[in-house]
């Protein structure tokens, strides 16, 4: 039994690595954004055709995760997480030797289909790792992760690319590499072993060998839970991939108070890492998830849907709250840095708006644990990478849309609104797109229950004929 589950060591080793590693993917993603000013330059075209490297990025990335997911289901999952790992990698590091625009293109796009690997097979090992009760929880550092990795891909290409844009493209290649060594140490996490009903099947020898067919995706979208987990992300992600302008929004705002260029992409890559610290909050979300999801089966979906909803008026506010910069234009990042921290306590705009973006960040944050742990709860373990990745690929669509239409919007509004009132404009209209996405999951929460119902009796049914037959079934 310790060989099939792993020593306490081995497993927390191996959650940390999976949680690790999805912050990774992230940071790659965060990582272009802040630099769209010098790789523009440097590349020898317009800003806007770096805004749809990252838009398609999005989008290949969630294409090729539905494959890889598909093939997690049915295969053994280690293998894929490392070839996705040395593939992103690869893609990082050929951004860094890019000369011109096509290269730089092809090689984002390596690196998001070994990023599609990252996330959706990786979610389906997590899921083997928690008990139901703890879904929640641990879905919320798994989803923290990914934020922190956004933040972490911001800063980098904020701090390290503001004179050599190549250099934090390196940088991660190097990691991804380490990541991938790290991978082979982590022990074989065997699917269905942290369910309740099966626990004793499989103590007692049994093998769970149930694998996803294609037979099985007609199934999945008549569970009416999954239909709306899938299609809150094309609103949801419309808003959320409009953010990844944050850090061009303060940058802006820095150059229209007179600062160099360069000085003002530590500034925005700065102002948009401390703006998104809210999301460390995703873990009273997760909490609160499991909580209410003890007392009623609707308990996830009911926390994600006012969560949400709640955010908009907050989100409007930031973006429209003056903010006054003063910070030593020419000076190194190192004390850039520090005026601009220490001017959430000396300057009342900035530390208004600080406020005002953790309450945003902290209510929309109760989105991503209960989704991850809703998919968990409504689907049997040899579906979960598939339908995590089917949500990723609507994912990416709406953040693809979202990321690419507001430069397009930042256009159109220019005429009207002169920088940086354009980019605030384009972004609080994006926000609104949480609306339909609230309404998703309130109608998630009137079907839950009955999915959730339907899984826990398959479980048992399944456990009954691993008892019977003492192996996995016929």
């Amino acid at each position: 039994m310790v060989s099939r589950r792993g020593n306490a060591a081995h497993r927390l080793y191996s959650v940390v690595v999976f949680v690790v590693l999805a912050s990774l993917d992230n940071v790659a993603i965060g990582l272009v954004p802040p630099l769209y000013g010098p790789i523009s330059g440097a590349l020898g075209v317009p800003q806007r055709l770096l805004g749809l490297v990252t838009a398609v990025s999005f989008l290949v990335s969630a294409v090729a995760a539905v494959g890889w997911a598909y093939v997690g289901d049915r295969t053994n999952r280690k293998p894929l997480l490392m070839v996705g790992t040395l593939i992103w990698a690869a893609g990082t590091g050929g951004s860094a030797l890019a000369e011109r625009y096509p290269t730089f293109l092809a090689a984002q796009l390596v690196a998001a289909v070994g990023l599609g690997a990252v996330g959706s097979v990786g979610f389906s090992v997590v899921t083997d790792l928690i008990s139901p009760r703890r879904r929640g929880l641990v879905m919320s550092f798994w989803g923290l992760s990914q934020g922190v990795g956004t933040l972490a891909g911001t800063l980098a290409g904020g701090l390290l690319g503001a004179t050599d844009w190549r250099r934090p493209f390196l940088l991660l290649t190097g990691v991804g590499l380490a990541a991938t060594v790290a991978y082979l140490f982590t022990y074989d996490i065997a699917r269905g072993q942290s369910e309740p009903e099966l626990a004793d099947a499989l103590d007692a020898g049994g093998e769970y060998d149930y694998r996803i067919s294609r037979a099985d995706l007609p199934r999945i979208l008549a569970r009416r839970t999954n239909r709306w987990l899938i299609l809150q992300g094309l609103t949801a992600q419309a808003a959320f991939g409009s953010l990844v302008w944050l850090p061009v929004l303060f940058s802006q705002r820095a150059e229209a108070q007179g600062y160099s260029a360069a000085t003002a992409v530590v500034v925005g890559s700065v102002f948009a890492t401390l703006f998104q610290l809210g999301g460390v909050l995703s873990i009273v979300g997760g909490l609160v998830g499991d909580a209410l999801q003890r007392r009623t089966p609707s308990g996830r979906a009911l926390v994600a849907a006012v969560g949400i909803l709640a955010a908009v008026p907050f989100y409007l506010v930031l973006f429209f709250v003056p903010i006054h910069i003063d910070v030593p234009d020419g000076a190194g990042s190192g004390a850039v840095v520090a005026a601009v921290l220490s001017s959430v306590l000396t300057e009342p705009t900035v530390g208004l708006s600080l406020l005002t973006a953790v309450v945003a960040l902290a209510l929309t944050s109760a989105n991503s644990p209960n989704w991850f742990a809703l998919i968990a709860d409504v689907n049997p373990p040899e579906h979960r990478g598939t339908v995590y990745s089917l949500g990723n690929l609507v994912n990416g669509v709406g953040r693809a849309a979202g990321n690419g239409l507001v430069g397009v919007a930042f256009a159109a509004l220019r005429v009207a609104f002169p920088p940086p009132l354009n980019y605030a404009v384009g972004l609080a209209a994006f926000q609104l797109f949480f609306v339909p996405t609230g309404i998703m999951y309130w109608l998630a929460a009137r079907t839950s229950p009955r999915d959730i119902a339907q899984v826990h009796a398959l479980l048992h049914t399944r456990a009954d004929r691993l008892e019977a037959e003492g192996g996995g079934p016929a």
